[in-house]
């Protein structure tokens, strides 16, 4: 739902130059999906652990920020999401192409649209988005949920099971 708020607040379309700066976590991997649909050319942002999971989500191009300085690439970008609030407006107006558009999921809180809903749903009915699931813990490992999510090394999304008997 984030996702999909944030890209549509920007206006992402056909052709846009989108960079998604945490491209393997929860929010990231269906901003990826999301832009791609939208047929946006898209790079992804994230640890190199994580290449092969966010090109497999359609990016066109992956960055390994622990060993590519993103500044010195030389690439320019139409939209530029931050999807976990590490990549600040100052930085990203380096990069921002003339009129490119820069949001963050620290910018602007989340109001639920029906039609948000109904878009997820559909895609993942066509098979051409996907939940990414990297653990999931049972209700008495929260503490051990939790730890883990925050641990900045998850891909995707952490669930927590509840067991109803």
């Amino acid at each position: 739902m984030c996702a999909l708020h944030l890209l549509n607040k920007v206006h992402v379309q056909a052709g846009d130059r989108v960079m998604i700066y945490g491209a393997s976590g929860s929010i990231g991997t269906y901003a990826v999906q999301l832009a791609c649909h939208y047929q946006a050319r898209v790079t992804g942002v994230c640890s190199g652990s994580n290449l092969d999971l966010v090109k497999s989500l359609g990016a066109e191009a992956v960055l390994d920020y622990s060993k590519t300085d993103i500044l010195k690439t030389g690439e320019r970008y139409d939209v530029i999401f931050d999807t976990v609030g590490k990549f600040p407006k100052s930085k990203a107006q380096k990069l921002l192409a003339e009129g490119g558009r820069y949001v963050s999921t620290h910018s602007s809180p989340v109001r639920e649209k029906q039609g948000y809903l109904d878009l997820i749903r559909e895609l993942a009915e066509q098979g051409t988005s996907r939940v990414v699931i990297d653990q999931t813990f049972p209700l008495e490992n929260i503490r051990d949920a939790h730890a883990y999510a925050e641990s900045g090394r998850k891909k995707g999304n952490v669930v927590v099971q509840i067991n109803q008997q």
